[in-house]
C-alpha cells in the first residue's frame, strides 16, 4: 500500500521540486502586488514625485552652494547690521551655550583689519544671488512655471533681504519669548509665513497664495521638527566633533545640517503640492485632471 502510494505520487524529492518553484513564483507575485500598492499609496507617490525632483542631489547642491556663496554674504550682511553672525546661526541650529561657542570660533575675526572692495562685494551678493537661484529654479520645475531672467533677478534679491528679516525676525522671537512651548509656536509661524511667501515670491506670483498654503505649512512642520531635532542633536555632535576633530568637526555638522534644510525644503512643497493636485482632482473614475504634480518632473521654459 505504501510503495503504491509512493509509485502515484512520486518519490518526496521529486514532489519539493515541484512545489518549489510554485512557492517562489506565489512569492514574488505577492511580492509584487505589495509594492504596487505601496507604489499607489500616498507615501509611494510621494516618494515617486521625491525621487523625479532628484531631492537628495539637489539638497547636496543647495548646501554646497549656501556654505561656499551665501555663508560670507551672511557675515557681511550680519556684521553691517551690527548683529553677531554665530549668534544667528546657532539659534537657527537651536544650540545650547557650549554648542554656541564652539560655532563662535568659526567666526572668530581677525587681528587684521580686513577693507571690502567693491568687486569683492559683488562677487559675494552674486553668490548669495545664486543661493536664491538654486532654490527659485526648483520650485519652477515643481509648480511649472517658466523662468524670466531679469523678473527671476529680481526676485532673487527681494528674497535675500527677506531671509535677512526672518533671520532677525526669528532671533528677536526667540530672545523674547521665555516659553520652550511658545519658541517653538512662533518658529514654526515664522517659518511657514516667511516660506509660504518665499515661494509666492521665487515664482513671481505665477501661483496664488491658496494653492501655496499647502505647501508652505508642510514645509513649516519640517523646518519646525528640523529645529527640535537640531537642538536636541547637533548641540551634542558640535561639542563632540569639536573636541576631537577641531573646527573641521564643526563644519562637517554644519554641511550635515545644510543638506537637512534642502531636505526638509524639498519634502515640504513637495508635500504640501501633492496635497493641493489631489484636492483640486475632481472626483469620479476616469475623470482625474492632469496636473504637474502626477507627472515626472520635466525643466520647463
Amino acid at each position: 500500500m505504501r510503495k503504491g502510494g509512493a509509485a502515484r505520487g512520486g518519490p518526496p524529492w521529486k514532489a519539493a521540486h515541484r512545489t518549489g518553484p510554485d512557492a517562489c513564483r506565489r512569492g514574488l507575485d505577492a511580492w509584487r502586488a505589495a509594492a504596487g500598492r505601496l507604489s499607489a499609496s500616498w507615501a509611494g507617490r510621494l516618494w515617486a514625485r521625491l525621487d523625479a525632483a532628484d531631492f537628495f542631489g539637489h539638497s547636496f547642491q543647495l548646501a554646497a552652494l549656501a556654505f561656499l556663496c551665501f555663508f560670507p554674504f551672511l557675515i557681511l550682511v550680519t556684521g553691517a547690521m551690527g548683529e553677531d553672525t554665530a549668534a544667528v546661526m546657532a539659534g537657527w541650529l537651536g544650540l545650547n551655550e557650549q554648542a554656541a561657542q564652539a560655532l563662535a570660533a568659526l567666526f572668530k575675526p581677525g587681528s587684521a583689519s580686513v577693507t571690502l572692495t567693491l568687486t569683492s562685494a559683488l562677487l559675494l551678493v552674486a553668490g548669495a544671488v545664486a543661493v536664491a537661484g538654486t532654490l527659485q529654479c526648483w520650485y519652477q520645475l515643481l509648480f511649472d512655471v517658466p523662468a524670466r531672467w531679469w523678473r527671476d533677478v529680481a526676485a532673487r534679491l527681494a528674497w535675500l533681504a527677506a531671509l535677512v528679516g526672518y533671520a532677525a525676525a526669528q532671533a528677536g522671537a526667540g530672545a523674547a519669548l521665555p516659553s520652550f512651548a511658545l519658541r517653538g509656536l512662533s518658529a514654526f509661524v515664522l517659518a511657514a509665513l516667511f516660506w509660504w511667501g518665499t515661494m509666492r515670491l521665487l515664482l513671481r506670483g505665477s501661483v496664488g497664495w491658496r494653492s501655496l498654503l499647502p505647501a508652505a505649512l508642510a514645509t513649516g512642520v519640517c523646518w519646525t521638527g528640523l529645529g527640535l531635532f537640531s537642538a536636541r542633536f547637533f548641540s551634542a555632535t558640535i561639542v563632540a566633533n569639536d573636541q576631537k576633530y577641531g573646527p573641521v568637526g564643526v563644519v562637517m555638522v554644519i554641511l550635515s545640517w545644510l543638506v537637512a534644510v534642502g531636505v526638509v525644503i524639498h519634502l515640504g512643497a513637495v508635500t504640501g503640492h501633492q496635497y493641493s493636485a489631489r484636492r483640486a482632482a475632481p472626483p469620479g473614475p476616469g475623470r482625474r485632471r492632469p496636473h504637474a504634480a502626477d507627472g515626472p518632473l520635466t525643466p520647463s521654459g
